[in-house]
């Protein structure tokens, strides 16, 4: 148990760790255009879609159907897992002080925390269900599942890392402290790594619950977060492709890898 925990919250890091490196162009003076930055928010979309599916929802579906005997037992505990993780986002956007880039304040009332942190919490809460998912799949004991999340989070989250530096830079921070952020928000992920690994670890029968949670909070920020952002300045077109092609390629990597 101990060594895919370890596992878990080390694949989670190395997947965190690609934030930064995907703000590191910011250091360098490269400008970002905002059709990119859609166009990359959309590749990220459409891997965090196709993992929920084809490395969470599909293998929570099997093994709830094989621990408990019953397509209508397994179809409910999926639907428990999706709706609860969703659920827990919820929670974290409407009780938790934070700030979007475009959209500006939300949640609850921020006090004196500076608007640098606002941002941050911002993108934690957006961070640690990918984290959560790529524990859980080192957590089930399926190493390729693991591998296959832990990749496929990896990759979206060098564009996601760009695309939060360019934002900070924006807002009028320093190259420096624009990647130090992006970074930052992507070493939360070994939090949600520990958090998902060790609660599917907890018992058998745990697991589809867990699979499915890490699922629904990322549908969640999907449709919540993301999506929207990639609509909102007239690059729809750029961003779905940039979607279809995530999707395509996570699946690609988790038929292949798993």
């Amino acid at each position: 148990m101990e060594n895919v925990v370890l596992l878990g919250v080390l694949a989670s890091l190395v997947a965190g760790t690609l934030t930064g490196v995907g703000a590191l162009p910011v250091l360098f003076g490269r400008s970002v255009s905002q059709r990119s930055t859609d166009t990359a928010l959309g590749f990220a979309a459409g891997v965090m879609i196709s993992a929920s599916f084809f490395s969470l929802i599909l293998p929570g579906l099997d093994r709830a159907e094989t621990l408990y005997g019953s397509v209508w037992a397994a179809a409910t505990i999926a639907a428990l897992g999706l709706a609860g993780g969703a659920a827990a986002v919820w929670a974290l956007n409407t009780f938790v002080p934070h700030e979007h880039f475009v959209s500006g304040p939300d949640g609850a009332d921020p006090g004196a925390i500076p608007k640098i942190w606002l941002f941050v919490i911002a993108i934690t809460i957006h961070n640690l269900p990918e984290g959560m998912a790529v524990g859980v799949g080192f957590g089930g004991g399926d190493m390729a599942n693991g591998m296959a999340l832990a990749t496929g989070i990896g990759l979206q989250n060098a564009p996601e890392g760009l695309a939060v530096a360019a934002a900070l830079r924006g807002q009028g921070y320093g190259k420096g402290r624009s990647v130090g952020v992006a970074l930052l928000t992507g070493l939360v992920e070994p939090v949600g790594g520990l958090v998902g690994a060790a609660a599917a670890t907890v018992s058998a029968y745990v697991l589809p619950f867990a699979l499915t949670f890490a699922a629904g909070a990322m549908l969640f920020i999907i449709s919540h977060e993301i999506i929207p952002e990639t609509h909102r300045n007239g690059h729809e077109n750029k961003a779905t492709l940039g979607l279809l092609i995530g999707l395509i390629l996570m699946m690609f990597l988790d038929v292949t890898l798993g």
